[in-house]
């Protein structure tokens, strides 16, 4: 069936060749969409002034790189090729890597972002989710990955950043509580500090 739904994809990628240009280039660039959703992430706890979504902001990007880490001896120990590694004939937008394809890299970034997100904002997470689809299926339509490459990669990537903030969510309310006291203190929440004694009237 994921070789299937790949030849209809890469089949639907043949009769829409003006779309290439724009999947293309998401599929390439469109990491620069999700950086964007992380820093509203960040500014949206900031406004809200909460200690448990400032902390679930900053644990997205980290919780990221994590699961990026994470999939790294994953897609190892699997060793699925490439598509166009496998299949003759194909449509191949994609730029050629002899790297594995199972999970795929963007898709598990895409799923830690957006389930990261969903701690922060809904809202945001909505946004995320639906760039998330896209990104997964513009890295099939490039014939970059399997359709289960991207699914695996998108549940591997939300999998890490929900199960991981579990773990890590108390040391990360602690610490913002402590940059909170400090100079930092307007990175990390937009409510006014209160005054000190010498300065209260």
């Amino acid at each position: 069936m994921d070789t299937q739904l790949f030849l209809r994809i890469n089949e639907l990628a043949r009769a829409t060749p003006w779309l290439h240009g724009v999947v293309v280039a998401y599929a390439a660039y469109g990491l620069v969409v999700f950086a964007a959703l992380m820093l509203a992430g960040w500014w949206t706890a900031r406004a809200q002034a909460s200690v448990p979504k400032m902390a679930a902001a900053l644990w997205t990007p980290l919780g990221m790189l994590l699961a990026l880490g994470v999939n790294q001896p994953v897609a190892d120990a699997v060793g699925e090729p490439r598509p166009y590694s496998a299949l003759p004939g194909l449509l191949v937008l994609a730029g050629r890597s002899t790297d594995p394809a199972f999970p795929s890299d963007h898709a598990v970034m895409a799923g830690a972002v957006t389930a990261g997100l969903f701690l922060v904002h809904r809202r945001l997470a909505a946004i995320a989710g639906v760039a998330a689809i896209l990104m997964a299926f513009s890295r099939v339509y490039i014939a970059a990955h399997y359709p289960g490459d991207v699914l695996a990669g998108l549940a591997l990537g939300a999998a890490v950043i929900l199960l991981g903030f579990l773990l890590v969510h108390r040391l990360l309310e602690w610490l913002v509580r402590l940059a909170q006291r400090s100079a930092l203190r307007p990175v990390f929440t937009a409510a006014p500090g209160e005054a000190s004694p010498r300065a209260r009237p």
